[in-house]
C-alpha cells in the first residue's frame, strides 16, 4: 500500500476531491437504489452497490494508469482515436434501438462490460483533439477557410452523429468546444459565424425530423415536450420528474431526514442517476447540497491553477479541455433537480449510478493529474506565446 502512494503523482488536493466525491456517492447510491429493487423490481441494492463499487474500483484504475502518460502523448493519441470514435458513433447511431418507440441509439454492447455509450469517450477525444489543434496554429496567423477542415468539421461530424439520439449531450461538446476555443484564442468573429452555422444546422435537423418523423422516433417531441415542460411549471403531470424533485428538495429542509431515509427515491424517476442530487439534498439537507457543491466548486479551482501552471499552451488548453465539462455537467445536474433548467439526462460526475459516464470522467481527471505532474512534463523553448495562458488570451480578448 505505501508503494503504491508513493507512486501517486499529481496534484494531491484533486486527488483527495475526487476520493471523497467517490466515498460519499456509496451512500445515495445504495438508499437510491432501493427504487429499483422494490418498484422497478430490478436486482437487489447489495447487488446495485456491488455493481457501482466495482464501476469505482474500474475508474481509480483507469485515473492511475492515465495520470502516468506524459502530457504530450496525447497530441498523437487523439489523432489516432478521433476516427475511432466517429466509427463508434457512426455504428452505435445506425443501430436504430428504441425505447418504448423512441429513438434510444446511444449505447453499444460489448462482451463483459455491457452497455457502452461511444458518446461519452467522443467528448473527452475531441476535446483533446480541438486543444491540440488551438496549440499547434498558436503561433500562426489561421483563416477560418484554413480551420474549417482540421477544426470544425470534426467537431460538426462528431455532434451530427451524437445530435439525434442525444441532444444534452451533443449541445455539451459543442458548447465546451467553442469555450475552448475562446479560451485558446480562436477570433470571436469566426466563433460567431459557427454558432450561426450551428444553430441553422439544428433548424434544419429539426425540420426535417418533423417532415421524416420515421427517420428520429419521438425524439424532437421529447426535447420539445421538455422544453414546453420547462417553461409551463403548472402542468404538474409533464412535469412529474421535476415535481417530485422539488418535493424531495423541499422536505430535505436544512439538516436533512438522514442517510438512506428519502421517501421521494421510491417515486422519483433516475432516482440514483439524472436526479440523485434532489435525493443528497431530501437525505442530508441543504447543508449536504451546498457542500456537494463546494466540493465540485473546490476541483474547478485546482483544475485552473493547474492548467495555470503547465509550461505549455498544449498542456493548459487539455487541462481546461477536459476538466471544464466536468463541473458543467455537475452544475447541469444540480440546476435540473431544482428547475433552474430542462430535463437533460446528465449524470452527476463520480456521484451518480453509471458505467460509461463515470469511466469517461476518471479517464479526465487521470490526463488532469498527468498534466500536474511535473516530472511528466516536457518543457518547452520560452517565447512571449508559450509564456501566454489561456487566461491571459481571454483578457486580451476583452
Amino acid at each position: 500500500m505505501k508503494a503504491l502512494f508513493q507512486n501517486i503523482k499529481g496534484d494531491k488536493a484533486i486527488w483527495a476531491v475526487v476520493a471523497l466525491l467517490a466515498l460519499f456517492s456509496f451512500l445515495p447510491v445504495y438508499s437510491a437504489s432501493s427504487n429499483l429493487v422494490y418498484v422497478v423490481g430490478n436486482g437487489t441494492t447489495f447487488g446495485h452497490l456491488l455493481k457501482h463499487a466495482m464501476l469505482l474500483v474500474l475508474g481509480f484504475g483507469i485515473i492511475y494508469g492515465v495520470h502516468k502518460i506524459p502530457t504530450h502523448f496525447f497530441k498523437g493519441l487523439s489523432l489516432i482515436a478521433l476516427p475511432i470514435v466517429l466509427v463508434l458513433l457512426g455504428f452505435t447511431l445506425a443501430q436504430g434501438t428504441t425505447i418504448d418507440g423512441a429513438n434510444a441509439s446511444r449505447w453499444i454492447s460489448i462482451p463483459f462490460v455491457g452497455g457502452f455509450q461511444p458518446s461519452n469517450l467522443a467528448a473527452v477525444v475531441l476535446m483533446i483533439y480541438v486543444a491540440r489543434y488551438l496549440a499547434k496554429v498558436r503561433e500562426k496567423k489561421v483563416g477560418f477557410g484554413e480551420s474549417i477542415l482540421p477544426l470544425w468539421i470534426p467537431v460538426f461530424l462528431v455532434v451530427v452523429l451524437i445530435l439525434p439520439a442525444n441532444f444534452s449531450t451533443a449541445a455539451i461538446i459543442f458548447t465546451m468546444v467553442l469555450l475552448l476555443c475562446f479560451l485558446g484564442g480562436y477570433p470571436i468573429k469566426y466563433l460567431l459565424a459557427i454558432v450561426g452555422t450551428g444553430i441553422l444546422c439544428l433548424t434544419l435537423f429539426v425540420l426535417a425530423a418533423k417532415a421524416a418523423p420515421d427517420l428520429f422516433p419521438n425524439r424532437v417531441d421529447t426535447w420539445m415536450s421538455r422544453i414546453e415542460s420547462f417553461s409551463n411549471p403548472e402542468d404538474t403531470e409533464a412535469n412529474y420528474q421535476i415535481e417530485k424533485a422539488k418535493i424531495a428538495i423541499a422536505t430535505g429542509g436544512i439538516v436533512g431526514k438522514g442517510a438512506g431515509k428519502s421517501i421521494q427515491k421510491n417515486f422519483l424517476p433516475q432516482s440514483s442517476s439524472d436526479f440523485i442530487y434532489a435525493i443528497i439534498v431530501e437525505e442530508y439537507g441543504l447543508i449536504g447540497g451546498f457542500t456537494l457543491m463546494f466540493f465540485y466548486l473546490f476541483l474547478l479551482f485546482r483544475i485552473m491553477v493547474v492548467a495555470n501552471a503547465n509550461p505549455t499552451i498544449f498542456g493548459k488548453l487539455l487541462v481546461l479541455g477536459v476538466g471544464l465539462p466536468i463541473i458543467f455537467q455537475a452544475l447541469i445536474n444540480m440546476a435540473v433537480a431544482v428547475e433552474l433548467f430542462p430535463v437533460t439526462g446528465q449524470n452527476l460526475p463520480l456521484v451518480s449510478r453509471g458505467g460509461t459516464s463515470s469511466w469517461m470522467t476518471c479517464l479526465a481527471i487521470g490526463i488532469i493529474l498527468g498534466a500536474s505532474n511535473k516530472e511528466q512534463v516536457v518543457e518547452p523553448k520560452k517565447t512571449t506565446e508559450d509564456e501566454m495562458n489561456p487566461l491571459e488570451i481571454l483578457s486580451g480578448q476583452l
